[in-house]
């Protein structure tokens, strides 16, 4: 990588003449770059098993699922409206994990 002598940001690859030169978004720009070689190194992702460790604490209350019809769910409030209004409470099934909301 090379940066701008004059403002200090990345200087990108350009074709300029048949020639590559390395400009910046200042304007500047660097004829004589000499060999310029762009290499992308591509790393694959590990796999990652995702455990919801956060549902062994919420709370459980009676409330029926709307999908399986299962009689307890998870639950937690969040504000998603403005300071003066009340809080959304969100219940999750503890059978099939269907989630929704409750507005009362």
């Amino acid at each position: 990588m090379l940066f701008c002598q004059k403002c200090g940001s990345l200087m990108k690859v350009k074709k300029e003449e048949g020639k590559k030169a390395l400009v910046c978004s200042c304007g500047y720009k660097k004829k004589d770059a000499g060999h310029i070689e762009i290499k992308e190194r591509v790393q694959k992702k590990k796999e990652v098993e995702v455990v919801d460790e956060e549902e062994k604490q919420l709370p459980k209350t009676k409330a029926e699922c709307q999908k399986c019809k299962h009689k307890e769910a998870f639950f937690w409030l969040v504000q998603t409206r403005g300071g003066d209004e009340p809080e959304t409470k969100f219940l999750k099934c503890t059978k099939c994990k269907h989630t929704w909301r409750d507005y009362s």
